[in-house]
């Protein structure tokens, strides 16, 4: 047993559970499972205009069809902004947070003129124009500054259980995954100064998941490896923000027949629960565990007891 360990699972309800989806669900039931810790769930429906009605409610039904039953009523983002607000007040009051007045255009103009073509997930590394200000332009959005850790130093607000390495050495952020290893990004070179509130008004997903999982309480977040590039800004943001750092773990991820990433963007069908210990033994598989007979209770019970070995 791992004392005080907890967990989470956070869809967002842009479309129902799929293969890939339930991978993520089940690793993360069984990481929290196999320490006898807690297993939450969090629908991530900050982005609201993307949400559709009553897909929370298929998603949690889908969940209790294969067993995965989380240990407290879920949250929701959509009911959490006034935190959301605190945690930017708090950035802009220690010279964190600043707003910017760029659009997306002047920054690409920037970017062009910075001799600067795509980079990692297609995103622009955002120069820092409204770092000194916006001469008189109105707010836009706020973003989170990159350049603040320069001196080399461990990370502060690390669990003491924590086996992660984690270490900022000339801005460059170091850390550790539990299936992938060793990571690094540098921030300010790779991504720039990230979105904490976008233009429109909507919370950006990055601050909304650092205030979340340190609310709850999470200790351990075990995600899709699409969001392992997303860590670095995470943990930048806790380190800001005084928060704590959780361990991660970035399970494999289930691709398309065009060998891209299955997702609800590219089309991935709704899982088919019909027959429920057919779709988790497909992702026991992606998982690496054997698959199970019997039904849905045994065959959980029997990853458990595998899942750490």
């Amino acid at each position: 047993m791992v004392q005080g360990y907890t967990g989470r699972f956070a869809p967002s309800p842009t479309g129902p559970l799929h293969a890939g989806s339930l991978v993520a669900a089940l690793a993360s039931w069984l990481d929290a499972r196999a320490v006898g810790g807690t297993w939450l769930v969090r629908i991530e429906d900050v982005d609201t205009p993307r949400c559709l009605p009553g897909m929370d409610a298929l998603i949690l039904q889908q969940l209790a069809a294969c067993g995965l039953q989380p240990d407290a009523p879920p949250t929701y983002q959509s009911h959490r902004s006034p935190l959301y607000q605190q945690a930017l007040d708090q950035l802009v009051a220690s010279g964190w947070a600043y707003p910017c007045a760029c659009s997306r255009k002047e920054i690409e103009v920037a970017c062009a003129a910075q001799g600067q073509v795509r980079s990692r997930n297609a995103e622009l590394v955002y120069p820092g124009t409204c770092r000194s200000g916006l001469h008189g332009r109105p707010a836009r959005a706020w973003r989170l500054r990159t350049d603040k850790f320069k001196e080399n130093r461990p990370l502060a607000h690390i669990p003491p259980t924590s086996v992660a390495i984690n270490l900022i050495v000339n801005g460059i952020l170091t850390w550790n995954d539990r299936l992938l290893g060793p990571q690094q990004q540098n921030l300010a070179a790779e991504v720039g100064d990230f979105v904490l509130r976008r233009a429109d008004g909507l919370w950006a997903y990055q601050l909304a998941v650092v205030v979340d999982d340190a609310a709850r309480g999470i200790t351990h977040v075990v995600r899709g490896q699409d969001l392992a590039d997303n860590t670095p800004r995470q943990i930048w943001l806790q380190q800001a923000l005084g928060l704590p750092t959780p361990q991660y773990l970035h399970t494999p991820l289930v691709l398309g027949p065009n060998g891209e990433k299955l997702s609800k963007q590219n089309g991935a069908q709704a899982l088919d629960l019909a027959q429920p210990l057919a779709a988790l033994n497909a992702a026991a598989g992606v998982l690496g565990l054997p698959a199970a007979g019997g039904d849905v209770a045994s065959a959980l019970a029997q990853w458990v007891v595998q899942w750490n070995s």
